[in-house]
C-alpha cells in the first residue's frame, strides 16, 4: 500500500510540474514573438496614400515587392540575392509590411524584416535555408524615413 502511495505522488508530482513547464515555454514563446515583431511608425495619411509611400520607399531600398496591394494594407518585398565568398551560398533580405489606416486620417505602419541565409547551395543541402528577423539595423529608420519623404512628395 505504501508503494502504491508513493508512485501516486509521484504521478501528481510529475503531472503538476508538466503545467508549469508549459507556463515557461508559454512565457519563452511570448517574450520571443514581442521581439520579432518588427517595428511600428504612425503617419498622418490614409491608408492608401501610406501604402503608395511604402511601395516607393520600398523600391528606393532596393527591395523587389513580391505581393500585397492597398486593399490588403500588406506588402512584401525581397531584396537581391548576395553570394557569399564562396558562391555556395546567398543571404537576402525579406521585407513585410502591415498598414493600418484609422478613421481620424492616420496609418499605423508595422515593418518587419528577415535575413535569409543558405549556407550551402550542394545537391545535398539545396533549398534549405535560415531566416533570422533583423532586430538592430538601421534599415527600419531608413525605411521610414523614406515613408515620410515619399509622403511629403505626395502632398507637393
Amino acid at each position: 500500500m505504501p508503494r502504491r502511495l508513493a508512485f501516486c505522488l509521484v504521478g501528481l508530482l510529475f503531472l503538476a510540474g508538466c503545467e508549469s513547464v508549459s507556463d515557461l515555454t508559454d512565457s519563452v514563446r511570448q517574450k520571443v514573438a514581442a521581439r520579432d515583431e518588427g517595428r511600428t511608425k504612425t503617419y498622418s495619411a490614409d491608408a492608401r496614400a501610406t501604402y503608395e509611400a511604402v511601395r516607393v520607399a520600398a523600391g528606393q531600398m532596393g527591395y523587389r515587392i513580391v505581393r500585397g496591394g492597398a486593399a490588403q494594407g500588406e506588402l512584401e518585398a525581397v531584396s537581391g540575392i548576395a553570394a557569399d565568398d564562396s558562391l555556395r551560398g546567398g543571404r537576402q533580405l525579406a521585407m513585410k509590411v502591415k498598414i493600418h489606416g484609422s478613421s481620424d486620417g492616420t496609418s499605423e505602419v508595422n515593418i518587419r524584416l528577415t535575413e535569409i541565409i543558405e549556407g550551402d547551395a550542394s545537391e545535398a543541402h539545396k533549398g534549405l535555408a535560415t531566416e533570422t528577423p533583423l532586430r538592430d539595423t538601421p534599415q527600419y529608420e531608413v525605411f521610414f524615413r523614406k515613408v515620410g519623404e515619399a509622403l511629403a512628395a505626395q502632398k507637393a
